[in-house]
């Protein structure tokens, strides 16, 4: 009777603490490679061996290639700035560094000269086709991980949930990924798309990597309040800060950004940092990239 009392008490402290760890402080460190710039490499982004590092490259798209795009019902094409982000140097970087996995982020905000819209022809067509042409993809560029960053619907929400949700799924049971994430942002739209894929299939995606910098400029406070907001929406989700390395928007390293982390971090809740992109921060000579990982990095 004792053990079995014993041994219920450890099951108890061990569900207890694993939760606990999984809203805990991470030292995960993303940044998305590719979308902008065809000499960004990946060798010209510092990498700190103290903390979990992730690449992300921007984007594959399921539109055609060509000078007139079109949707393409889940067969993915690269879109991101190939010329030196290509399957040997991924290989290398990674051999380079233990710590280093590289992901793909799937969709973003244009294809061509217009903007990219997730537009299936039904789930089980678009399924098949998604699982077929990324599992090629991730093979032979040697990928971990798979991002969703689409940013416009043609599409109702259980239907995207669906989609991304048995994606994932299938990729995870094939041991062609390790890791999946999302990346929402505070529009009416774009969050009703991703709660709903985040209410049936949240079990099976590791990272939050919301864009904080699509806010209008904010304060410290205001980051801090948005944060747990969206912790809260996204609830037993690991949440990472955001910023921009170009543009205005959200809440810069310069005016508080870290000291809103420092906050998050104090109450045990800030899951990481990712910026967009690395193609903006060779002109800042990857000031912040430094200063992020040094800071995840710190006790």
């Amino acid at each position: 009777m004792e053990s079995c009392f014993c041994s219920t008490v450890l099951a108890i402290l061990f569900i207890y603490f694993f939760s606990i760890s999984n809203a805990a402080n991470s030292k995960l460190f993303r940044e998305y490679i590719g979308a902008e710039s065809e000499s960004i490499k990946l060798t010209d982004v510092p990498i700190n061996s103290k903390v979990e590092f992730h690449f992300i490259l921007a984007f594959a798209i399921d539109y055609t290639n060509g000078n007139s795009p079109s949707p393409s019902n889940g067969k993915f094409n690269i879109f991101w700035e190939s010329n030196h982000l290509g399957p040997g140097e991924i290989a290398s970087i990674k051999h380079g560094h233990s710590n280093v996995k590289v992901a793909v982020s799937l969709g973003g905000d244009t294809v061509g000269d217009g903007k990219a819209f997730f537009a299936p022809n039904s789930i089980d067509s678009w399924v098949k086709n998604s699982v077929s042409s990324l599992t090629n993809m991730i093979k032979e560029y040697n990928l971990d991980g798979i991002d969703i960053d689409y940013e416009r619907f043609h599409s109702d929400p259980n239907t995207f949930a669906e989609c991304i949700g048995q994606l994932i799924m299938s990729l995870k049971k094939s041991g062609t990924i390790s890791f999946a994430s999302i990346a929402p942002f505070d529009d009416e739209e774009v969050q009703s798309h991703y709660l709903a894929l985040w209410k049936k299939y949240g079990h099976v995606i590791d990272y939050v990597n919301f864009q904080f910098y699509a806010y209008d400029k904010i304060s410290v406070s205001q980051f801090v309040s948005y944060f747990k907001k969206q912790a809260s929406n996204y609830a037993g989700g690991q949440i990472l800060a955001s910023f921009i390395s170009g543009g205005g928007g959200g809440l810069k390293p310069d005016d508080g950004f870290f000291e809103a982390c420092s906050e998050l971090k104090g109450e045990g809740i800030l899951g990481g940092i990712f910026i967009w992109c690395a193609d903006e921060s060779t002109k800042l000579g990857f000031e912040y990239e430094k200063k992020s990982q040094d800071f995840l990095a710190s006790a």
